[in-house]
């Protein structure tokens, strides 16, 4: 886990006034700390902290890094981070069922037309024959943990095809990147500035869009601590706002392509901060620009989406039947689409 902080300080009269343009009041740097994976997908709360919204929305924003959706999950329980975005998880739900969790918002989503996750398999199950999702029977597909998106995804491909796949946890994507490349496992889903990629290096091959099989799948949604939600309302507003800037951003650039190459461009390279930043821009910036799927306009959520993901998990005895969407979610913050 790392870290990245910076404070943009404002005067009482420039913070206020900052504040009120996006009809907030002002929080007096108030210190956030805020989960992320180093994906394209994260790139609102990126774009929100570079381009100061957090500042203005009286926010001093920490980054604190995870490489799996549960970790963070139990972060933002612990009071380790604040708000995180990532996608439904059992863990995840179980806390929220433990009263420690609250989603109160949507972020990345599946969209017709918009190139978005891909089903991947080794080169070694290609070469065997797996050309599409209807021949995994037998198969092996990574995920990171059991009750993890990967695992829902990868179950509901498996039941619309009548297949079988039996599914290994990793922990990591990184693991997950290192045993498909070298055929430990035979399968896995993810969103497209990984899958790319690896399959332009040869290393795996797409056989199949998760779009196919989940329409509108809400990938991933904004989460802080029942506390947050309940007691720290003005705060977590403020937040909400200025993450729904960096989205409308990030659309604007990338997804709709209605800002402007030179726009797409700046876009580029202040994702490039935070992913692939190990990389020359050159080749970082075609990963980045395949990754563009939709990040949801003002944080507005899939509902049925997320009710499915909670009936899953409850079909698995992954989580308690007697949770319910409220259990999960507070709807006082949620905008349904």
């Amino acid at each position: 886990m790392t870290a990245i902080s910076r404070r943009h300080t404002l005067g009482l009269m420039g913070g206020a006034a900052a504040a009120s343009l996006i009809g907030m009041p002002a929080l007096a740097s108030t210190k956030v700390k805020v989960g992320a994976l180093r994906f394209t997908s994260h790139a609102a709360s990126f774009v929100a902290f570079e381009r100061g919204y957090f500042s203005e929305a009286g926010l001093d924003v920490e980054f604190k890094f995870f490489q799996a959706a549960q970790p963070m999950a139990v972060a933002i329980a612990s009071g380790d981070a604040d708000y995180a975005v990532t996608a439904v998880s059992g863990g995840l739900i179980s806390l929220a069922e433990k009263g420690a969790a609250k989603v109160i918002g949507g972020a990345l989503s599946e969209e017709p037309g918009i190139d978005g996750q891909k089903i991947l398999v080794s080169k070694a199950a290609f070469d065997a024959g797996v050309t599409d999702p209807s021949k995994l029977d037998g198969k092996t597909f990574a995920v990171t943990q059991s009750g993890s998106s990967f695992h829902y995804m990868g179950s509901k491909v498996a039941a619309k095809e009548g297949v079988s796949m039996s599914y290994k946890p990793l922990q990591k994507v990184g693991a997950i990147i290192g045993a498909i490349k070298t055929g430990q496992v035979d399968a896995w889903s993810i969103v497209p500035h990984i899958a790319k990629p690896l399959a332009g290096a040869g290393a795996v091959h797409i056989i199949g869009d998760i779009a196919d099989y989940l329409p509108n799948y809400q990938v991933t949604t904004v989460f802080t601590s029942a506390d947050n939600a309940s007691g720290e309302r003005a705060k977590t507003e403020a937040f909400l706002k200025a993450f729904s800037r960096g989205a409308d951003d990030f659309n604007a650039a990338l997804v709709d392509k209605t800002a402007g190459d030179d726009a797409a461009e700046e876009m580029v390279k202040l994702i490039h901060k935070y992913v692939y930043a190990d990389r020359p821009y050159e080749k970082a910036s075609v990963s980045i620009r395949n990754g563009a799927m939709r990040i949801n306009k003002n944080a507005s959520m899939n509902v049925a989406s997320i009710q499915d993901q909670i009936d899953w998990f409850k079909s698995e005895d992954l989580i308690k039947p007697s949770v319910t969407l409220d259990t999960l979610v507070d709807k006082s913050y949620v905008e349904a689409s």
